[in-house]
């Protein structure tokens, strides 16, 4: 017995579990050609959000149509270890359980650290499978797996000797709550509302002021100079002096140089090399001292007098208020400032200077520009991304690789002395030891003698592999896993990445492999609620993607969500298209009962049956192709619009409707087993989208070994297709669609019939007689050379149609009905007429308002002569 309704929780877990027991996810290399995508991995301890469900759909139906489609079908699922984000909850609840991370070794931590991440990790690869993602989970990665850690300290070491790497002292992005360096692409810059502070520093020996203007009042005590411009005549007279600091006492010198600008401010610059890039240019270039006045969590330290320990925008406050005491403050003003924050924390990011690792790009990115902008190796859609993709490579700055966290792979660099050179860089303990006696000579040094370099490497550092580290490319390029799926085929992901993620895979793809690891890049769009705002948690406006689940079924959420997914754009989310895909499950389901529920008996086939199969059968060529462009331009959510169509529309509306049989009537077998064949062919289409319920339905119609499961069988093949066939029964879907409006408007049952007298003006073809006399219900279809009296009457082209009046009808009655009308349409159409000939209105209104009046006065027109017309027959 085939269930009433649809039970989508019951049927996804029995198929899941099905499809995991039948290894039809799995994929080794063969004679196939490969199809491959890589899982952007998400964070390891993340749980699913609208947008995972968005990506991973997307990546989904591209999978499971390439299995269809006969490929080795491998996707590559994963987790990435989030150094920042994960050391930040480990530090959390560390401190919620009285422990503080600095009183722990770093061994201790890392215990800490995977004890979360085993106890966490995972679990939204365990939610991906709930909306049906068919990853290859035997080859699931962690890029904190042995394997997959090996490979970036490989890449680290290689880079390093190949003269790409360097330990630097530079100006730096310092987040002061994850306590750790940013590269410039994990910064974020937004307008925030703040104060021109002028304060009046004294001029040694002198009773004379000089004032300088800063939005950052607290940083004074880290000035080391103050600087003019040589050629402002209204300082001239102050080279070569002194002034005093405010509050500090401190005394630094004047100092000159055309970098600053006479027009800002006061023309006056205080200088603080530790804490501002520019400043850092200028100190280096007059020898300056570097005072830095901050901790790591950018509290003031000893050079902030009684300020130490409080925090910057504390002291800010509180300085405002002791340099107004003291009369160092001359004004304030409101001024908007572009501030740099962290992307993950939030934090305002605080200029700093550091030893840090820096990577070399001005070579390692030319042959990714090449790719994208030049050869079109790598193709990013919508191609509009190219532009950005140019402005962050052609503008790229060296990547600063290294972070202060323990989470990640710890930077493979080996001190043995105290100098800043005096380290090596080796793959292990043992091989720096080899190298560090080699570069000092000293044989009697020991493994104790070195200390490893205590930062981890940016968790990007390690992702930027990923393409290639998954098949073991980086330990083993001559294994039979990499040779066979990489370059993969597909990468689905976020335009938010595309510099952080997607650029830096295509410089390790050209730098490793010397070819790319990817062809295509469909960028996804933000998932946004129906009023346009980004979903959060503070605003509540983000739906429980599992909930969602629950209640309209992984497939009706799949279609709601790609139904508004065009590619690049983001996706206004209403709950309301997950309705609208339990309704389309609801709708094939119930078409598979209609069918299964016939009766069959070996009768003849009528006529309007066999033009319906070959109608449906062009159809669904012509879609098939429509289909297959949509995917070629990576418009997944188009592709899906004309399955949808064809189902909904030309398969429920219009073939099941010319086959049906009459009311408890049999139906042929010719025909019965023609429409399980469709049937079949709608659920190849759909399965990518809807593989639960096209899975169901599918096992249901017949009884099938697994080696004749949906997920593994065939795509439908293109054939040669009649277009005039498709056109022909367009003009009769328009002819059915009259007579039934006559019935509707009339009063007259489906079940009367009723005769129809043709004029063929239009020379239409008369092949789907057959299915219009069907659908309408037509006793008799006659081709007439003139009008038909006392009959109703409409037009499709210049084609009339007349179906004669009978005793349902009350002639008397419709006249009057039709005056009335024709009385009305007439009155509104003077109404329009007027305004139109209005020389006043015609010149001011704007062209859309003329022309949508135009159409009222076209579509009047048209009505007044069908009424006309039909008066024109009762009489």
């Amino acid at each position: 017995m085939i269930p009433a309704q649809f039970n989508a929780k019951e049927v996804e877990q029995k198929w899941y579990d099905y499809w995991m027991k039948n290894d039809y996810f799995s994929s080794k290399p063969d004679h196939r050609t490969p199809y491959t995508i890589v899982i952007p991995p998400p964070n390891v301890t993340g749980v699913l959000h609208m947008g995972h469900m968005l990506n991973n759909t997307i990546q989904d139906v591209l999978i499971r149509r390439a299995r269809l489609k006969g490929f080795n079908a491998c996707w590559v699922p994963g987790t990435d270890h989030a150094s920042i984000a994960t050391e930040a909850k480990v530090v959390a609840k560390l401190k919620s359980e009285g422990i503080n991370k600095n009183d722990l070794t770093r061994e201790e931590f890392l215990k800490h650290a995977w004890d979360w991440t085993n106890k966490y990790g995972g679990t939204i690869l365990e939610q991906l499978k709930q909306l049906g993602c068919s990853c290859d989970w035997n080859r699931t990665k962690f890029t904190m797996d042995d394997d997959m850690s090996a490979s970036v300290i490989h890449s680290f070491v290689d880079l390093y000797n190949k003269g790409l790497i360097y330990r630097g002292y530079r100006m730096v992005n310092w987040d002061p709550e994850a306590k750790t360096t940013l590269s410039d692409e994990e910064v974020n810059f937004e307008e925030r509302q703040g104060k021109l502070y002028y304060i009046k520093y004294k001029i040694e020996g002198s009773e004379e002021f000089l004032t300088v203007a800063t939005t950052r009042p607290e940083t004074i005590f880290g000035d080391t100079a103050i600087c003019i411009n040589p050629n402002d005549e209204r300082f001239t007279h102050l080279k070569g002096k002194k002034a005093i600091i405010p509050i500090s006492g401190r005394v630094i010198p004047i100092i000159e140089d055309d970098y600053v600008d006479v027009e800002f401010g006061t023309g006056c610059l205080k200088v603080t090399p530790a804490h501002d890039v520019n400043d850092k240019t200028l100190g280096d270039k007059h020898n300056l001292e570097i005072i830095d006045i901050f901790n790591d969590d950018a509290s003031l330290n000893s050079y902030g007098l009684h300020y130490q320990g409080k925090d910057r925008f504390v002291v800010r406050t509180e300085i405002e208020a002791e340099l107004q005491q003291i009369g160092a403050l001359l004004k304030t003003e409101n001024y908007t400032n572009n501030v740099g924050t962290s992307e993950r924390t939030k934090a305002v990011i605080e200029p700093r200077l550091s030893d840090q690792w820096f990577l070399k790009m001005d070579d390692l990115v030319k042959p990714a520009i090449k790719a994208v902008l030049e050869t079109d190796e790598v193709k990013l859609y919508p191609s509009r991304f190219n532009n950005t993709y140019r402005h962050w490579l052609e503008n790229i700055r060296d990547w600063n690789i290294s972070r202060q966290l323990w989470w990640g792979q710890q930077i493979p660099a080996y001190y043995y002395g105290d100098g800043k050179e005096d380290f090596v860089v080796a793959e292990n303990k043992e091989k720096a030891l080899e190298l560090a006696k080699a570069k000092t000579g000293d044989t009697a040094l020991t493994a104790n003698h070195l200390t490893q370099d205590a930062d981890a490497l940016d968790t990007w550092f390690s992702s930027w592999l990923w393409p290639i580290a998954v098949f073991g490319g980086i330990l083993d390029p001559e294994n039979e896993d990499y040779k066979y799926y990489y370059p993969t085929n597909d990468l689905v992901t976020g335009p938010d990445i595309l510099f952080f993620w997607v650029a830096r895979m295509i410089i390790a793809g050209y730098e490793y492999a010397n070819e790319k690891p990817f062809t295509n890049v469909y960028l996804t769009g933000l998932v946004r609620d129906n009023q346009g705002r980004k979903m959060s948690k503070q605003l509540g406006n983000s739906p429980d993607p599992l909930g969602l689940i629950h209640k309209y079924g992984a497939d009706g959420v799949r279609v709601g969500l790609l139904l508004s997914a065009s590619a690049g754009n983001d996706i206004l989310f209403d709950e309301e298209l997950c309705n609208q895909g339990k309704s389309f499950s609801t709708k094939i389901w119930n078409a598979f009962k209609l069918i299964k529920g016939w009766e069959v008996a070996d009768i003849a086939q009528p006529e309007s049956s066999k033009v319906a199969i070959e109608w449906y059968e062009a159809k669904l060529q012509q879609t098939l192709i429509e289909i297959e462009d949509s995917f070629d331009k990576y418009r997944i959510s188009d592709a899906l619009m004309s399955i949808y169509k064809l189902v909904w529309d030309d398969f429920c509306s219009w073939f099941l409707e010319m086959i049906k049989p009459a009311y408890q009537q049999p139906i042929d077998k010719a025909t019965f087993e023609r429409a399980i064949e469709m049937l079949e062919n709608n659920l190849k289409l759909l399965h990518p989208f809807m593989p639960f319920l096209t899975e169901e339905i599918w096992q249901r119609i017949t009884e099938r070994t697994p080696e004749q499961a949906l997920i593994i069988g065939e795509w439908p093949k293109s054939k040669a297709f009649d277009v005039k066939l498709i056109a022909d029964f367009d003009f009769a879907t328009e002819v059915i669609s009259g007579i039934r409006t006559i019935r509707k408007d009339k009063n007259i049952p489906n079940k009367d019939t009723i005769e129809l007298k043709v004029v063929n003006a239009e020379k239409a073809s008369t092949y789907f007689d057959s299915a219009i006399a069907k659908l309408g219900n037509i006793s008799s279809l006659d081709y007439v050379s003139d009008k038909v009296n006392g009959a109703l009457s409409y037009r499709v082209k210049s084609n009339e149609y007349f179906i004669p009046i009978t005793g349902n009808i009350d002639v008397e009655a419709e006249i009057a009905k039709l005056t009335e009308e024709l009385k009305y349409i007439k009155g509104f159409l003077q109404s329009v007429q007027v305004k139109l000939s209005n020389e006043k209105f015609v010149a001011n209104a704007k062209a859309e308002i003329i022309e949508n009046e135009r159409k009222k006065e076209a579509d009047a027109l048209a009505k007044i002569a069908t009424i006309e017309q039909s008066l024109a027959g009762l009489k």
